[in-house]
Formats: structure tokens, sequence, C-alpha cells
């Protein structure tokens, strides 16, 4: 792709599983060479996780490194360590998400890395900030969510805490990052000099919960939260309670059921009750009698009764399947979606038109179904190509940073690289 936004920039992706592999995929949709380097043995630990194909690199891999080149060599090693160093000196880019002090036991610290190549960015994932007394612990997803005050504030308010199936805590990070680097080599066109970008799972997962302590401080000035379900018939504790489905931005909203909920666990919509669209709402769900009712004509007046008031709305969805109750509001600027099975987007055409839900061919797999950009460009189309399998592109790095056919040769041999 060498019209692509970021052809010419060489990227080193010493990342594993989903944080760092989501932001150097990105980097390599929009044109960047990105390298990603594996273990010799087994490669990305993805590769092998919850295989839908024996023997086939796993849907969790092969979603998660589009567009990349793989290089599989052993870092412990004094020629793996070589090879790192002489791709260093000539990288613009370098991403890792280790747990904390890999890098540096590896003999990769950031200032080594700085010395080797001033120009290089260095980016870095990791689950706690340097100043959290946490800095040094492993975090996965599900612990992100948790510390980064999602789950507490997820969930319905009888029932515990609950993380989302978005990756707040992985591909949100990697996405953080990604801004990070960008900016970082906006910087470097000024300096000159490289940087180290860090990007912490909670703060990023915090990054997304703005609204909610946002909430903590309101609730701290005035003892409630007026768009809650629990206002103003529930009591409210000193911290922001779990509210179900109910809007965050003060525009009460809910998940009700359409016709065939009893079989289907998706016939819903989610129906948002926007202020300023009060008629509207009253005349397409057919209750133009409320229009001007003043149980119902403020926002202030509806929220005492407001399960009534959906409970309403459910008796006119009850013969409507979510995209006709979907149809019907849309024409009245009522904010509402279906709620969408996975099964319903992969074969949702507009998502494949968009280039959202791409088809992608890959070597041994053949064809699979994965996420594409959620960016778009109006002079560029990021094309979405296979991962790469294991040490597919070792003989020819190693080849452009001058080792000989005999030295690739040996090193495969004692198991300091691996070719495929």
């Amino acid at each position: 792709m060498e019209s692509a936004p970021l052809a010419g920039i060489k990227v080193i992706d010493f990342t594993g599983v989903q944080a760092g592999p989501a932001c150097t995929q990105m980097l390599a949709w929009f044109g960047a060479d990105v390298l990603k380097v594996e273990r010799v043995t087994g490669g990305d630990v993805t590769r092998n996780q919850l295989r839908d194909i024996p023997g086939i690199d796993a849907l969790y891999f092969t979603m998660l490194n589009s567009n990349k080149r793989s290089l599989a060599v052993n870092t412990k090693t004094p020629q793996g360590l070589e090879i790192m160093e002489k791709l260093i000196k000539d990288a613009d880019i370098l991403v890792e998400n280790f747990a904390p002090g890999a890098m540096d036991r590896m003999g990769l610290s950031w200032e080594h890395i700085h010395k080797l190549n001033p120009r290089l960015i260095f980016g870095s994932i990791k689950g706690f900030n340097e100043q959290s007394p946490w800095k040094d612990l492993k975090v996965y997803e599900n612990v992100a969510q948790c510390a980064g005050g999602a789950a507490s504030t997820t969930g319905f308010w009888d029932g515990p805490p609950t993380v989302s199936a978005a990756a707040l805590g992985d591909s949100n990070t990697g996405m953080h990052l990604l801004i990070g680097l960008l900016t970082a080599l906006q910087a470097r066109e000024k300096s000159g000099v490289g940087q180290k970008v860090s990007v912490a799972m909670q703060d990023a997962v915090l990054n997304l919960c703005r609204v909610k302590l946002r909430d903590q401080e309101r609730l701290e000035h005035v003892g409630y939260l007026e768009e809650y379900p629990q206002y103003p018939n529930g009591k409210f504790g000193d911290t922001v309670p779990r509210s179900g489905n109910a809007g965050g931005g003060g525009q009460p909203g809910w998940v009700l059921k359409c016709k065939g909920w009893q079989d289907d666990p998706n016939a819903y919509i989610y129906f948002t009750i926007q202020e300023q669209n009060w008629a509207n709402t009253c005349e397409a769900i057919g209750k133009p009698e409320w229009i001007d009712d003043p149980a119902y004509t403020t926002p202030k007046a509806r929220q005492p009764h407001i399960f009534d008031i959906f409970a309403d709305i459910e008796k006119w969805l009850a013969d409507k399947d979510k995209y006709e109750a979907v149809d019907i509001l849309r024409r009245y600027d009522v904010p509402c979606a279906p709620v969408l099975s996975m099964k319903e987007i992969a074969a949702d055409a507009a998502l494949r038109a968009s280039g959202t839900v791409v088809e992608v061919e890959e070597e041994k797999r053949g064809k699979f179904l994965t996420v594409g950009s959620p960016i778009k460009f109006s002079e560029f189309v990021p094309a979405i190509t296979g991962a790469p399998l294991l040490g597919e592109h070792t003989a020819a790095v190693l080849t452009d940073l001058g080792y000989t056919a005999d030295q690739i040769r040996e090193m495969d041999a004692a198991q300091i690289i691996r070719t495929e």
C-alpha cells in the first residue's frame, strides 16, 4: 500500500494477545510495515487459544494480526537480541505489552532502545501506570474493567458488578496507544526525536467511564442522581450505583421487548425518550394525549413513573418485531436501535458494504469473517489481508538485515529463529 497514509513507517510489533495487537493491526491497515516478533515455539499465545479448526491458527489470532509480517526469534539468545537491536536501529515505532519489567530483563529497556535509535517511538501498554501501587500486577481484560470503574457501574442495582462484552480493557487501550503513537510521530516531525508513549489499561477504561466520575461528583453535591432509575423512590448510597439499561446522558432510555421476545433472546430495541422530542415520541407510540398532560410534559414529571411509561411503550411494541419498530420510530426522530446479535451483524449487508465487516482470505484457514476499519477516509480505503503464519517472513527479514543463507539455516537449526 505505497499510497497509504502510513506507508514507509516501520513498526516492530513486540506484543501479544489483544491490546497491543489491536493497536499495531490498525497501523498495518493504514499502511505501516508491521513486523510481528514472536516466540519460535508457538508464537503469540492466541494462535492456539480457542481454536475452531485443529492445527490452524485460531480466529483470536487471525482477527488481531491481519496485514502484518511474522518474525519468529528467540530474543533470550545473544543472536536473537542482536537481531532485535538491528531491527530497532532501522525502525520508527516499537510496541510492547509484556509484563512489567520484562523488557528491562531482556536487555531492551527504554534507555537502551533510545540510545540505539533516538528517533524511535516506544509504545508500551501496562495494566496500571507507574504511579499506581499495583503497577507490578499482570492485568487482563476483566481485571482492567474492574479497576477502571466500569464493572462497579455496570449491571442492575440488585445484582453484582458486571463486566462488558466490549473490550474496554484490551482493544480500547490499544486504540488509546494508537492515538499516542500518531501524536508522537507528529511531534518527531518537529523535534527529530522519538519518545516513550505509555498507556495503562486502568486509565483507558476510566477514560470511557468519565460520565460515571461526573455522576460521583454530582452525587456528593446533591445526594441523588435524577436520571437514574433509583430516583425519586429509591435510595442512593455514597457511590454511583448500577443503573441497568438507563441512559447515562440525561435522556431516559431502556431495553424494551418486541414481538417474539419469548423465543428470541434478542427481540428487543433500545428506546430513548429525548426531552426535546417528546411530542414526536408521543405521536409515534400512539399516545398523543401525553403531549400536554402535566404528568408527562417534563422530564421531572415523567421520572417518578418512567417504568410505567416504558411498560406502555412495550404494549405498543408487542405486535412489531424490532426492525419494524425501528422503521416506524426513526420517522419520528426517536433515538433507538434494534438489539443486534453477532449472527445478525455477521450477515449485515450495510456493514459489509462499508468495510466494517470484511471477509478475508488466510493461507491455511481459507476465508473468514473479521472486523474491518471503523475509521473511514475519503481518499483511502484500507485493504484487509490475512494474518501471517508463524515465522513466515523470518528468512526475508534476516536477509534484509544482511544475514547469509547459511547463517539463517544455522540459526533455524539451533532454534534461535524459526522459518516457515
